[in-house]
């Protein structure tokens, strides 16, 4: 089982890899492009919705793919092509109606999430949202057909697909510079540039199902028919998965609706948040993918009572991975969010001050990175017991919680002015107030966790993870002196060589510490590292 899930993982880590590095060269081509101007900045209240649908429904490890493989793992081939069919029917037929209103209802919905905007930005988000809307039927194809896959152990499609989306967004955008060139960031052409963007995204949401078609196929699970067959068992028990769950999922995408809303009355935030997202989402859900593809399947078959003692330690190594992996990172990325946010970024109308916006927000993203991955963790253990009522009911609080923290930290928007906060941490307040919520909600399942199953070391693993977190904090530390401390070269080369020696020392000490402290699964982190470097 161990090889098996160490190969998996190497599977999908290589291929999530391919897709993150060319999601983050997309990022680059749009800031590029258009740095936090109006198309891009409009272009995030668009795709918010549109994107939260893709997130939510398509994305691997979101609600449908977990139920997809948490129900079809335990069952045949045949049986399996029967529950993909029908659930395909059912959630393709909600989806066209949700496509539909998207595109009738996209001025009060842009309204509705950004209150702020001024006028060009909202006229160009409701264009945009349009364009965007048939996202939200793939959506849910995608995430079905890919947790089907999953199902059958098929890894690398699912992880690599996102690759399409992101280069036909960079497709896009070149078919532009090729026909206006540097023109393409003055105001005039906003509305093209927007467009453009829009566009190329739907046309990566629909390669994407696409892709996995021929996968189905192969493995036997392309029932391509309308299925309307509610009373089977596997369908019943996917729904009662799924149900929940997406309610679960969506209300911690609905927190970005709420950061949104509080983020409309600050010009620029949004792009910013963009920006500095993709900067944390790029190693983050490579790691994400790696831990909790391969696990799921292993938490779905370890519910019986006699298997407790292993599920147990299957929760402590996806936990303990993910700290193991998240502190360090996290940390480098506060220590050195400006020399980061500079090389990867400030190039073309990506300028300074874009730059001094992206690297204030990447520092708080940075914080929160271990919770996040944390609470995915957990989520995915109650999923596999069966239950998404617990996670919903954390994830609803969360929505009030994260209310109030962006109110307290930013202030409301409305459409005179930004009301008077009580702190004013500006855009990185966003961030903060996401964190915030990120780590209660994480103590909550963790703790509901243990009512649940009973005889988890929380002692031990709270132990073992401020060891981790000390070891993190000192390497981060030793970055930081190297960075603002030497004299490194002008220009790009000195921008590299400083990132590259300030990082890799400081994951190194971090190394260094962490096996000096005897944490199991740093040590385990390390070997791994070592042993793909000779190989």
């Amino acid at each position: 089982m161990a090889r098996s899930l160490k190969r998996i993982a190497l599977i999908v880590a290589l291929a999530t890899a391919l897709s993150k590095v060319a999601g983050l060269v997309r990022q680059q081509v749009i800031a590029a492009a258009f740095g936090v101007g109006a198309a891009y900045d409009a272009y995030n209240y668009a795709y918010v919705l549109p994107g939260f649908l893709l997130i939510l429904l398509g994305g691997i490890n979101g609600p449908f793919h977990s139920a997809m493989v948490s129900v079809l793992a335990r069952r045949p081939r045949q049986e399996g092509a029967h529950v993909l069919a029908a659930i395909n029917t059912l959630v393709g037929a909600v989806l066209i109606g949700v496509t539909l209103l998207l595109i009738v209802a996209a001025d009060p919905l842009v309204t509705l999430v950004g209150p702020g905007l001024d006028g060009t930005r909202h006229e160009l988000a409701v264009l945009q949202l349009r364009w965007m809307a048939p996202m939200a039927l793939f959506a849910g194809l995608i995430g079905l057909g890919f947790g089907a896959l999953n199902a059958a152990d098929v890894f690398w499609l699912p992880s690599v697909s996102p690759l399409l989306s992101s280069v036909a967004v960079i497709g896009g955008i070149a078919i532009l510079w090729w026909q206006l060139g540097s023109a393409i960031v003055l105001p005039q052409w906003a509305v093209i540039g927007g467009v453009v963007l829009a566009a190329s995204t739907t046309v990566g949401a629909v390669l994407q199902w696409l892709i996995q078609l021929p996968a189905l196929a192969k493995e036997g699970l392309n029932k391509f028919q309308l299925v309307w067959d509610w009373q089977d068992p596997g369908v019943r028990e996917v729904l009662q998965v799924m149900g929940p769950a997406t309610l679960s999922s969506g209300m911690l995408q609905i927190n970005v609706f709420v950061d949104l809303f509080f983020a409309s009355g600050i010009v620029g935030a949004a792009a910013g948040l963009g920006y500095a997202n993709l900067l944390v989402q790029t190693p983050l859900g490579l790691l994400s993918n790696a831990l909790l593809v391969p696990l799921l399947p292993v938490y779905a078959r370890l519910t019986a009572r006699a298997d407790r003692p292993e599920l147990i330690g299957r929760i402590r190594q996806g936990l303990m991975l993910s700290n193991a992996s998240m502190l360090p990172l996290g940390a480098v990325m506060v220590a050195l969010a400006g020399p980061i946010v500079s090389l990867v970024y400030e190039r073309g109308a990506f300028d300074q001050q874009a730059a001094s916006l992206v690297g204030g927000l990447l520092m708080a993203y940075g914080l929160g990175m271990p919770a996040y991955l944390a609470r995915d963790v957990l989520v995915r253990v109650f999923y596999a017991l069966g239950d998404g009522v617990t996670p919903f009911r954390w994830s609803m609080a969360g929505i009030g919680l994260n209310a109030v923290f962006d109110w307290l930290l930013v202030g409301a928007p409305t459409p005179w002015g930004q009301q008077l906060p009580a702190l004013n941490f500006g855009a990185p307040g966003l961030v903060l107030a996401t964190v915030s919520v990120n780590v209660i909600t994480c103590l909550g399942l963790l703790l509901a966790l243990q009512a649940r199953l009973g005889q988890l070391p929380l002692q031990v693993w709270l132990r073992d993870t401020g060891l981790l977190a000390l070891a993190a904090l000192l390497g981060a530390l030793f970055g930081w002196l190297l960075a603002h401390g030497v004299a490194w070269p002008a220009g790009l080369l000195g921008l590299l060589l400083q990132n590259a020696f300030s990082a890799g020392l400081a994951l190194g000490l971090y190394g260094l510490l962490a096996t000096l402290f005897k944490v199991p699964e740093a040590a385990q982190l390390l070997q791994l590292l070592q042993r793909r470097k000779a190989a």
